[in-house]
């Protein structure tokens, strides 16, 4: 038998207030529970926002005001599905996506709720869809989020500065893996691509940002960022 240790005792805690506050505030919607299910019925890897986090997004982006959205990483669709219902019928979503295999099961999720007419899926590599976004002088986004993968963040945050306007909301997910940000001596790249992006993020001239903890079985993070007038 386990003797619980102070460290257990804290992670059920943290879950514990994560499904308080989603029983409250994130009601059971069929359509984003069942893309979930078909995502995991799929063998995708369970790396998708938490329902709370979605609320979050979806908060922030009508908070915004924001009708052009630009996403890194498109996995399921969960995180689509919540920043599509906040544009509106008038809004753009262009999400980016390397897996063939996710995009089948996003568009799948997002037709079943009603979403695709809002979103367009461009599948490639993301640093050479962004560049090409770039080249192309694509009309500004009012919001970035991005989630995917995290050596490449710094290099996205490039991007979406060139990509936004005064005034837009770059978001990024996972930005505190389970507090391995802090160790100096980390030799995981994920977490090395992260604590380069903080750093960045921390210090660019453009940008006013912070970074808020997200918590689900452990604690993570949301980089919320402003670009400057």
């Amino acid at each position: 038998m386990k003797i619980p240790t102070p460290a257990d005792e804290q992670r059920h805690s943290l879950l514990e207030i994560d499904q308080y506050i989603e029983r409250l505030f994130v009601p059971r919607d069929f359509v984003f529970l069942q893309a979930l299910r078909d995502a995991a019925e799929a063998g995708l890897p369970k790396i998708n926002v938490s329902a709370n986090e979605g609320k979050l997004l979806y908060l922030l982006a009508r908070i915004a005001g924001a009708r052009r959205v630009l996403e890194i990483g498109l996995l399921g669709g969960y995180s689509t599905m919540w920043l599509a219902q906040a544009i509106g019928p008038q809004g753009h979503l262009v999400t980016l996506e390397v897996d063939e295999k996710c995009i089948r099961i996003a568009r799948k999720n997002l037709e079943r709720a009603g979403l695709m007419s809002r979103v367009e899926i461009r599948h490639g590599d993301a640093q050479i869809l962004l560049k090409r976004m770039v080249d192309g002088e694509e009309q500004p986004f009012d919001l970035v989020f991005i989630d995917a993968d995290k050596p490449s963040y710094p290099v996205y945050l490039d991007y979406a500065v060139r990509l936004t306007h005064p005034g837009s909301l770059i978001l990024a997910d996972n930005v505190i893996r389970d507090g391995k940000v802090t160790q100096i001596a980390e030799n995981d790249k994920l977490v090395q691509g992260i604590q380069e992006f903080n750093k960045k993020l921390a210090v660019h001239p453009k940008l006013e940002a912070i970074v808020v903890t997200v918590t689900r079985e452990g604690i993570d993070g949301l980089a919320i960022t402003r670009v400057k007038d």
